[in-house]
């Protein structure tokens, strides 16, 4: 519970690059949707520089409260700071506006990593069973997830209020300051929580030797090596590619709800709140799915079934099989389907983080190194791209269908929206399909693993 907890803040964050950056810069402050998703890209690109670098050191950091702690602890108050500023742009030119989004948004992203990198890498050092390691996987996603969608619903529900100057609630600047305050609040005490909370167990581990003198060729040369690994490469490029479909899935979803389908701030409050089965389902049914079919073969059946339920309501819609906006049936419809769709993406993606615990085991038979900072910190990446490629996804999608800036529900052309939604479908179907072949490559299986786990215990005995 202490150590999932602490990806409340990632789900947090992650929620709001989602849902609602793309819609605040756009459609409130004013930016055109290529520069929004530009500046998350430019973002990214950073991230991807970062991330290894801070793994590696990780990796090879001492201090008296472990390797992965002082970390942990440094970024809880650079991650509300900088999440309070992202959602408070100064008065200025469309220019400056860009550069405070590219700028706060790195220091933004930075902050998560310093928090997350370390904290997830922690998964391999708590245990190296083949199925304890999944469980602890998804305590991690039912924590995000829940915070994620829990501050989604106050957000719709309670500060995106409609009022007689801003008429429509997702519109309104003012709820977005408020969200603002209360998303840094709860990001500073999950990290916080779980950090303290998981400190006493990690110095019951065993110490490590010291560290090799520090090298950046070393390192470089290190990361490199990981980067080409075959099992690591497969299960990277299926998260990413997956990641992309999950998060342009998500930085569309709330122009979907207002544009296309015309619902309400509390109705979208209800289409979110429907996300918690989701998760909780997929807590349920992950577990029986790995020990019955194996992490891989599991994983490959929820990207294909993620895909089609993605993409299923506007398909039906555009040959006219789906209810209409304002029908009755509308909001359960779309409640039901996107429960299934949370179940399959994050289950899923518990099983991807859990084979690439299972791969730090088989990097360190063949290099007598850990390195599972290293490891953890493209996963974090590919997570982060849930936001960065989704979000920069989107923006190129609203450019490329002229989607207009600070419009009003009902006053898009409806050849707009067929646009948005045949583009979407698109780019969903190719990212996922991509993903499920990249899948295929993997080739570690439980009996893999276990004979991974013996040969260690026998060079360490």
């Amino acid at each position: 519970m202490l150590y999932g907890s602490g990806t409340v803040a990632f789900g947090v964050k992650d929620q709001g690059f989602n849902a609602l950056l793309m819609l605040f810069y756009n459609q409130v402050v004013g930016l055109p949707a290529a520069w929004v998703g530009a500046a998350i890209m430019i973002a990214m690109v950073a991230d991807a520089l970062f991330d290894p670098l801070l793994g590696q050191y990780s990796d090879n950091f001492r201090s008296r409260l472990g390797r992965r702690h002082p970390f942990m602890y440094a970024a809880a108050l650079p991650i509300a700071i900088s999440y309070l500023f992202l959602w408070s742009p100064p008065e200025m030119s469309q220019g400056g506006q860009f550069a405070w989004l590219v700028t706060v948004a790195i220091i933004v992203r930075f902050s998560i990593s310093l928090y997350e990198i370390p904290s997830t890498a922690l998964l391999a050092e708590f245990t190296s069973d083949y199925d304890e390691r999944t469980k602890l996987v998804a305590a991690r996603y039912f924590f995000g997830v829940l915070g994620g969608l829990t501050m989604t619903i106050l957000t719709f529900q309670f500060f995106l209020k409609a009022t007689p100057t801003h008429p429509v609630g997702q519109l309104n600047p003012d709820g977005y300051v408020t969200y603002a305050w209360v998303a840094a609040a709860v990001m500073l005490v999950s990290v916080l929580v779980s950090s303290l909370g998981t400190q006493k167990h990690m110095l019951t581990l065993p110490v490590l030797p010291p560290a090799p003198r520090f090298s950046l060729r070393v390192m470089l040369r290190e990361i490199l090596s990981i980067f080409v690994h075959r099992s690591y490469v497969s299960i990277l490029l299926a998260s990413l590619f997956f990641a992309i479909a999950s998060g342009l899935n998500t930085a569309l979803a709330v122009y979907f709800s207002t544009y296309f389908w015309e619902l309400s701030p509390s109705q979208i409050a209800g289409l979110a709140s429907s996300g918690i089965a989701g998760i909780v389902l997929a807590m349920v049914v992950v577990l029986p799915l790995s020990a019955r079919f194996g992490k891989k073969r599991s994983a490959m059946a929820l990207f294909v079934l993620s895909m089609f339920s993605g993409v299923t309501p506007l398909f039906l819609r555009s040959i006219d099989l789906f209810p209409p906006n304002g029908d009755p049936l509308l909001l359960p419809i779309l409640m039901v389907q996107y429960a299934f769709s949370v179940t399959c993406v994050f289950a899923g993606a518990i099983l991807a983080v859990s084979m690439v615990a299972d791969v730090t085991d088989q990097i360190q038979l063949e290099t007598g190194q850990r390195s599972e900072g290293l490891l953890f910190s493209a996963v974090i990446l590919v997570n982060k791209a849930v936001s960065g490629m989704g979000v920069f996804l989107s923006g190129l999608l609203l450019a490329l269908v002229a989607f207009p800036a600070q419009a009003r529900p009902g006053q898009v052309a409806p050849e707009v929206l067929s646009s948005l939604a045949i583009t979407y479908i698109a780019a969903i179907m190719v990212t996922s399909t991509v993903a499920i072949i990249c899948l295929a490559f993997y080739p570690i299986n439980r009996a893999d693993h276990a004979e991974n786990i013996r040969k260690l215990g026998e060079r360490a005995g």
